[in-house]
């Protein structure tokens, strides 16, 4: 026998399973890496999607600014157009409303009735589709030219805000009905619309002391 086969024999022999089982984990190192990288990629191009789009002014129809979301919603998903018109909003506010049986309740009023606004990628395409929604009748710019809407304008829009309706005014009487001090009549002095209180006088300890009250604790006395 020659010292070569001696030395082959000698040597150990690979194990297939172990050629095979390190080809696999091989294979797969590569397709997780792959995969990273696509979600890298996925989510980089997300991020440039929400750079580019920026806030539009659309003006509608009175009374469509409902149906104009809804029939935008349903275009944007039937196109597949979710990567490039990102939201579409109706800016709403809170207003508390006092009927003349001076019971109070919460309604939702449009803060811009006859506009919606729409976050998009502004192209040939998403502005066609926004265009030609039923019950648009424009972007809001200069000759009709969709004109961005800056971040100092967007940062009061979409923040639902408190504006109170109230049926009493300065010189009126009124009853507080909630609070520590139910039961009181008295007549507004001042009210103050931005912290939405009314200031009437109490006897305080036989004098007449100026308190606070909320709008929400005092009805109008008829």
């Amino acid at each position: 026998m020659s010292e070569e086969m001696e030395k082959n024999l000698e040597q150990p022999a690979n194990d297939p399973a172990e050629t095979v089982s390190d080809e696999m984990l091989s294979d797969a190192e590569e397709v997780t890496a792959e995969a990273e990288e696509q979600t890298s990629e996925a989510e980089g191009a997300e991020d440039d999607q929400e750079e580019k789009a920026k806030w539009y002014v659309v003006h509608t129809y009175s009374g469509y600014e409902n149906k104009v979301k809804v029939n935008l919603e349903k275009t944007i998903e039937n196109r597949h157009l979710q990567d490039q018109i990102l939201e579409v909003l109706v800016p709403l506010q809170d207003v508390v409303e006092t009927d003349k049986n001076n019971k109070s309740k919460v309604v939702q009023r449009k803060i811009f009735p006859g506009y919606v606004l729409v976050k998009m990628d502004m192209n040939d395409e998403t502005w066609y589709v926004v265009r030609n929604t039923r019950g648009v009748t424009g972007f809001v710019g200069p000759g009709s030219k969709p004109v961005p809407l800056t971040d100092a304008e967007m940062k009061p829009l979409g923040i639902k805000t408190n504006v109170v309706s109230v049926n009493f005014d300065v010189g009126d009487e009124v009853a507080v009905i909630a609070g520590v001090w139910k039961d009181t009549k008295g007549f507004i002095q001042r009210m103050d619309l931005g912290k939405q209180t009314a200031t009437i006088n109490v006897d305080l300890f036989g004098r007449e002391t100026p308190v606070e009250i909320s709008f929400a604790e005092v009805r109008k006395i008829d």
